[in-house]
């Protein structure tokens, strides 16, 4: 059995003017967001073993705060050029790469190719993955080559725990 968590970057800044799209700092809101969150999936999963980041600065500070509130050693995140794609085929070949010593992973990714992975490899349709949005699936397999529809079990997003 894996277990797969997939996170969309949060809430980022489109403030700043002449910087690369791939350097877009997060927001405030972004910020909180990531602590929000972690915090909850912390308190309701095990850590996940390998932690993976796409190389846009968005996705890697919402990594690095999931990072800090597991307690996973930052020095351990894995950066990989190639989830800095809005495709969801990219996002696949990385998770079908996955060394199969690890039963589970967090990825911290990008929409659309998050939106598109979720619906073709979970199996309850999700019409968007807002950011800092979680989903879980989990794959009745032993390797990560071998993906395919697995079970969605878990859906955390920031707007159902806002103004409790």
């Amino acid at each position: 059995m894996k277990t797969l968590y997939i996170v969309r970057h949060a809430k980022s800044s489109w403030e700043y003017e002449g910087i690369k799209d791939i350097d877009r700092p997060l927001k405030k809101r972004g910020i909180n967001d990531a602590y929000l969150m972690s915090k909850i999936l912390n308190e309701k999963v095990p850590r996940p073993d390998v932690f993976l980041s796409s190389s846009a600065n968005r996705a890697l500070h919402t990594g690095i705060v999931f990072c800090s509130t597991f307690g996973y050693p930052l020095a351990n995140l894995k950066i990989n050029k190639s989830l800095y794609s809005f495709s969801d085929g990219y996002l696949i070949k990385t998770i079908r790469a996955l060394d199969d010593a690890f039963d589970s992973a967090i990825v911290f990714s990008h929409n659309h190719g998050i939106n598109d992975f979720v619906n073709d490899f979970g199996n309850k349709n999700i019409e968007n993955v807002p950011t800092c949005g979680i989903v879980g699936i989990r794959f009745k397999i032993d390797h990560w080559k071998n993906i395919k529809k697995g079970n969605t079990f878990l859906t955390e997003f920031p707007k159902h725990y806002k103004n409790k």
